[in-house]
C-alpha cells in the first residue's frame, strides 16, 4: 500500500504512512519499482481543476450557441428583405453578443489549456512510475505533442492510450472507447471550427452568407460542447484510476 500522506513511497508494515512520514527513516522504500527520480504525485487536485475549467468551456460554448442562433435569426430576417429599424437593431444586438461569446470562449479555453496540460503531464509522469516501459513517447511529449503541426492530430491520443493502459488495475486493460470517442469528437470539432470561421470571417458578405455562416457556427460550437463533456469524463475517470491504483500499492506477485 502507498503512503496515505505523501503518496510517494510504500507504507510501513502495519501502517498507512511510509517510514519517512512516520519519522523512522530518511530512505523509505519506493512504492512502485526503483526508477531513479520518479515517484507518484497525486493527480486529484489538478484533475478536479481541469474538469471545472472544461465545464467553463462548455458554459462559454452554450452561450456561443445562443448567440449563434440569435445571429442566425437576425441575418435570416435581413436576407428575407426586412429592413426596418427593429430588424437592424436585432442584427446589431446579435453581432454584439457574438463578439462577447467569442471573447468568453477564448478566455475559458486559455485557462483550461494551461491547467489541462499540467494535469496531463502529471498523469503521464505517474504512468511512467506504474509502467516504465509501456510508453511510445517520452514524458516531454505530453505537452510538446499538442503543438506539433500535423503530429498533434495523433500524438496526444497515443500518449493518452499509454497513460490509460498504465493506469488500469493490475493485470487488466480497460476499454479504450472513452479515449477514442473523445479524440474523434475533438478532431471533428477542430475541423468544424476551421470550416465555420473560414466561412464566417471578414470576407463574409451579405445577409444570406452571414445566415449560412451562423448555422455553421452552431454546429461547430455544439461539437465542441460534446468533445468537452467527454474530456471531463476522461479527466475524472483517469484521475480516479490513478488514485485507486496508487492506493492499491505495488503489483501482486507474478504480474
Amino acid at each position: 500500500m502507498i503512503c496515505a500522506r505523501c503518496h510517494h513511497f510504500a507504507a510501513a508494515p502495519g501502517a498507512t504512512l511510509c517510514h519517512r512520514c512516520l519519522g523512522d527513516s530518511p530512505e523509505p522504500v519506493p512504492a512502485f519499482g526503483s526508477t531513479p527520480g520518479l515517484w507518484l504525485r497525486s493527480p486529484v487536485g489538478l484533475g478536479r481543476a481541469a474538469a471545472v475549467l472544461l465545464g467553463t468551456v462548455v458554459a462559454a460554448d452554450l452561450f456561443a450557441v445562443w448567440a449563434d442562433l440569435l445571429q442566425y435569426d437576425a441575418t435570416g430576417a435581413l436576407a428575407d428583405g426586412e429592413t426596418g429599424a427593429a430588424a437592424l437593431r436585432r442584427a446589431d444586438r446579435a453581432d454584439e453578443l457574438l463578439g462577447i461569446s467569442t471573447s468568453a470562449q477564448g478566455l475559458s479555453l486559455v485557462a483550461c489549456v494551461v491547467v489541462y496540460l499540467c494535469w496531463f503531464h502529471r498523469v503521464r509522469a505517474n504512468a511512467q512510475v506504474f509502467d516504465p516501459l509501456g510508453h511510445a513517447k517520452s514524458p516531454g511529449w505530453a505537452i510538446g505533442g499538442w503543438f506539433v503541426p500535423v503530429g498533434n492530430l495523433w500524438i496526444p491520443r497515443r500518449i493518452t492510450l499509454d497513460i490509460w493502459d498504465a493506469s488500469s488495475p493490475w493485470g487488466t486493460t480497460r476499454s479504450h472507447t472513452l479515449v477514442n470517442s473523445w479524440w474523434a469528437l475533438w478532431l471533428a470539432s477542430l475541423f468544424a471550427d476551421r470550416v465555420a470561421t473560414t466561412g464566417y470571417g471578414d470576407d463574409a458578405d451579405g445577409a444570406a452568407q452571414l445566415h449560412d455562416g451562423a448555422l455553421r457556427l452552431v454546429f461547430s460550437d455544439a461539437l465542441d460542447i460534446a468533445a468537452a463533456v467527454l474530456a471531463i469524463l476522461l479527466v475524472l475517470r483517469l484521475t480516479r484510476m490513478q488514485h485507486e491504483k496508487a492506493m492499491a500499492g505495488a503489483a501482486p506477485a507474478g504480474l
